[in-house]
């Protein structure tokens, strides 16, 4: 393990409307605003057609190739995810979500594109004072949290 302190520096309120898309409409209010750093919560409905990442095809591979799931029908959701800059300074949104609709669920990252179904709630909790930050790793790819 290996890690960074951190301290809270301001708090935003985002009321998002239908049709706005995750990750896009944190990501560019993080970039408007200089949130390098922070803790998001995320609540509200998401549309039909919204792209979940559900998890690699084959875990054991070096560069997993993501599986994508299509939310059939508007969906309660709940999140939580990080924001923290990459190398090149633009804030990157790392939001996992849970979508339900009657009795399933779909649970996965909102990276592909989720639509807002008429509300979303989201809290930003700016963290202040970090080093960490978002860095592409040479083995899968992925631009992965770095201490």
């Amino acid at each position: 393990m290996k890690y960074a302190s951190a301290q809270l520096g301001r708090v935003f309120v985002l009321c998002l409307e239908d049709g706005d898309r995750l990750p896009d409409v944190i990501e560019g209010f993080a970039a408007e605003h200089g949130i390098a750093a922070a803790l998001v919560f995320f609540l509200g409905g998401a549309e039909r057609g919204s792209k979940v990442v559900v998890g690699p095809e084959d875990g054991d591979v070096a560069r997993p190739v993501p599986m994508v799931e299509l939310l059939t029908g508007a969906s309660e959701a709940v999140g939580v995810g990080t924001i923290f800059s990459n190398t090149d300074g633009v804030s990157k949104l790392h939001l996992h979500s849970a979508f339900g609709r009657h009795r399933e669920t779909v649970t996965g990252c909102t990276r592909q594109g989720v639509d807002i179904w008429r509300i979303g709630e989201v809290v930003i909790l700016e963290l202040t004072g970090t080093t960490a930050h978002r860095a592409v790793d040479s083995r899968t790819g992925f631009e992965l949290l770095k201490v």
